[in-house]
């Protein structure tokens, strides 16, 4: 009996070791869920938008742009993604106090100018006749940090946003319009992370600058003057390492608990060896 006693303390004092490393192991992946946008100085939040993709106007996440222009008009804006990162992207528009029917819609496109599907949001919309503002939004899939050649899966780099109408009505064509734009994402962690990293992010290469401002005949291309607060990601690290660690550890844990538990209490004193 005493012997059940002291198995079952055992076990006890490693079910309670292994809750807590589970305990802890799930702080990371809270820390994960938080929004990785830092907040931005508002004054120096863009107030104007490009009108194509090599000048579309460059804002970082955590800011909130805004641009005035007519209806009709294709306003673009750029911004960055880093690897495990679930981009959001929220846009207002505010219309004149009379117009007719009008449906908006909110693109977004990679480094490549490839067109990236939305998970959710409601990326189109119809604002119907008086309607005063309409909102879009486009929650776009976890940015890869490596993917197959053939895929279309995000990856890290600059993405594109283009807010247009696609159905006006000819009496409203140039009737001035503005807008608002916003870009958020959340840190999904390790659990996107893939076995590949890109050699450079999808980022714009159109000017030049030169390397040695003293000669000015050596230059090199001038890829984004904005990138992620901590600069972008390696590829190699994620949490996925720590989960890997603490699995590891909860398996030997399970291993000397069970072995606690079935080895018994030994050979009774009374018993001699060879017995």
């Amino acid at each position: 009996m005493q012997a059940l006693k002291d198995q079952s303390a055992r076990g006890s004092r490693v079910l309670g070791t292994a809750m807590l490393m589970l305990g802890l192991a799930a702080t990371p992946a809270v820390a994960d869920a938080s929004p990785s946008a830092s907040p931005s100085d508002g004054s120096s939040a863009p107030t104007s938008a490009g009108t194509s993709f090599r000048t579309a106007t460059e804002i970082d996440q955590g800011q909130q742009a805004t641009a005035s222009g007519s209806a009709g008009d294709y306003l673009y804006w750029s911004f960055p993604a880093d690897a495990g990162q679930r981009p959001t992207v929220k846009a207002t528009v505010k219309l004149p106090d009379s117009h007719a029917s009008e449906v908006w819609q909110l693109d977004v496109y990679d480094g490549l100018r490839r067109r990236q599907a939305c998970q959710y949001g409601a990326q189109t919309r119809t604002a119907a006749s008086g309607t005063a503002s309409v909102e879009l939004a486009c929650t776009l899939r976890t940015v890869r940090a490596w993917s197959e050649q053939w895929a279309n899966d995000p990856l890290p780099g600059t993405y594109y946003v283009r807010l247009t109408t696609v159905n006006l009505a000819t009496s409203d064509l140039g009737l001035p319009v503005g807008a608002e734009v916003r870009v958020d994402s959340l840190d999904i962690g390790g659990a996107a992370a893939v076995d590949g990293s890109l050699a450079e992010p999808l980022v714009p290469g159109i000017a030049v600058e030169s390397e040695d401002k003293e000669d000015s005949s050596t230059t090199s291309a001038v890829l984004s003057s904005i990138e992620p607060d901590d600069g972008w990601s390696s590829g190699w690290w994620s949490d996925r390492w720590v989960w890997t660690a603490i699995g590891g550890a909860l398996a030997a844990l399970a291993g000397v608990g069970g072995y606690a538990l079935t080895r018994g209490s030994g050979r009774p004193r009374q018993v001699p060896p060879g017995a």
